[in-house]
């Protein structure tokens, strides 16, 4: 697609198309070979009128579609995107179409929380027998995007429009600092199992934490030996998801022992369901979490979590002891409201073009360190796309445009997936809220299909998946 387009050179994201009389939107249209194309071949051969407006690019199906592909379009000069393929039930592949649905579905979502208009992306179902759609189709789109002009600020936003958007502070936390003689428990019973696994061989190696050189820090720690065992330690500051560690780890060891916090066993489980992991190779040990604290402030995704083992643990480990299976500590951790969601809400109030401003105001802070995508569970990519150049998919060069592509492209590639461990936001060096995107599609994805990521390991993915009756409202 590379030298397709012109990049537009004037309007917003949410203007009005006045003072462009005379322009003509670019719409990228990604049909489907089989169907879509077809009628839009029968309705030339009936010479049905349709402005011309549209740059039809062909792809076998819609399945085919991957939402980077609507991404290069905008970053390319594009006002607008249309997709379309065969009707559900129809499709030259049987079922192509029905995976492409959820995928839009997800997408959209996504977009439309950053603030993209909803007017500039389109879905439908065309046949090869329906020109009259296809011509009617492109009118409605062509219209659309006329009404909210061209597309100038893909990345590019001027001081004028970037709006100062204050997110909520964080409430009270619903719990305290946890005690001192509690930690140091749990962290005795944790060495305990760690020696007695390494000892009789269960285990080649056990991953935990253990304090590093600055003052009550921890960091993580590979032990090899029984003896070894005492190095591991236990605190609020244990905040690295060691799952993250999980897939190099097996390559090297035959059998892998690891703490998980409970968020941190949810990104285990997904890698289970992606293959990543045999489970027969791999010992989790749940340890009791009473939350993470950094500064004195509890972590925003620790407030409506109770700390409890993950439902995978061969093991879980708490200040009373180590005990078979994922069981509960018996302490009563106090829960309150997810801040996230009220930080979310906060955002979704706002006017489309706000949201748009706010999240191009963050996305322009990225330095493109890659630090989110080196502490990610999920991130386990031999050659992530933002690092090929043939083609070269994400711009490397460190500005707006480039940014954005990879924030976009990046929040996709963790839709369904997402372990809500936050540590993306966590080590993010220029503090941009990655966790409320990541927390965004996760309340879509379990509303809209039913689904929460790392809970089930036999479940299949949803953006792997369908079902017939999936919501399809927006495709026309």
């Amino acid at each position: 697609m590379t030298g397709m387009f012109q990049i537009a050179q004037a309007g917003s994201p949410t203007a009005s198309a006045v003072g462009h009389e005379n322009w003509e939107p670019r719409i990228v249209a990604l049909i489907c070979n089989w169907c879509t194309y077809a009628g839009a071949d029968m309705a030339g051969t009936t010479r049905r009128a349709y402005p011309a407006s549209v740059r039809a690019i062909r792809v076998p199906c819609t399945g085919r579609i991957d939402p980077l592909l609507i991404v290069k379009s905008f970053e390319q000069g594009a006002d607008g995107v249309l997709i379309s393929g065969c009707h559900p039930g129809d499709c030259h592949y049987v079922q192509g179409n029905l995976v492409a649905r959820r995928r839009f579905t997800a997408f959209r979502a996504l977009m439309e929380f950053l603030g993209l208009d909803p007017r500039r992306l389109h879905f439908a179902w065309v046949s090869a027998s329906e020109g009259m759609k296809w011509s009617s189709l492109v009118q409605d789109v062509t219209t659309a995007v006329r009404q909210v002009g061209p597309l100038e600020d893909w990345g590019k936003l001027s001081d004028a429009r970037r709006a100062a958007i204050s997110l909520p502070p964080l409430p009270a936390a619903p719990r305290e600092v946890p005690s001192a003689e509690a930690q140091q428990a749990a962290a005795r019973h944790l060495q305990s199992l760690a020696a007695k696994l390494l000892g009789e061989g269960q285990a080649s190696v056990v991953i935990g934490y253990t304090p590093g050189p600055l003052p009550d820090q921890m960091v993580p720690a590979f032990i090899t030996r029984a003896e070894d065992a005492a190095k591991l330690g236990w605190n609020e500051r244990c905040y690295n998801d060691l799952a993250t560690f999980l897939p190099e780890a097996k390559r090297k060891w035959p059998k892998v022992a690891v703490a998980l916090k409970r968020c941190d066993g949810r990104a285990a489980i997904g890698l289970l369901q992606e293959h990543q992991l045999e489970r027969d190779k791999i010992v989790q040990i749940g340890v009791s979490c009473p939350g993470v604290w950094q500064d004195g402030q509890l972590a925003a995704k620790c407030y409506a979590c109770d700390g409890e083992a993950g439902s995978a643990s061969d093991f879980t480990v708490a200040a009373d002891g180590v005990h078979e299976g994922a069981q509960a500590s018996g302490t009563k951790r106090a829960v309150a409201a997810d801040p996230r969601d009220a930080r979310i809400a906060h955002l979704e109030a706002l006017p489309a073009a706000d949201r748009w401003a706010f999240w191009q105001g963050q996305f322009d802070r990225c330095i493109r360190c890659y630090a989110c995508r080196a502490v990610c569970p999920l991130c386990y990519c031999g050659v992530c796309v933002a690092d090929k150049n043939q083609p070269q998919w994400v711009p490397n060069t460190i500005d707006a445009k480039g940014n954005l592509t990879w924030n976009i492209t990046r929040a996709f590639h963790l839709v369904g997936r997402c372990s809500s461990c936050d540590e993306c936001a966590r080590v993010c060096p220029v503090d941009i809220n990655l966790e409320l995107i990541n927390h965004r599609m996760a309340r879509e994805v379990e509303t809209r299909f039913g689904y929460r990521s790392g809970e089930d390991p036999s479940a299949s993915p949803p953006l792997a998946t369908f079902r017939q009756d999936d919501p399809q409202e927006f495709i026309r």
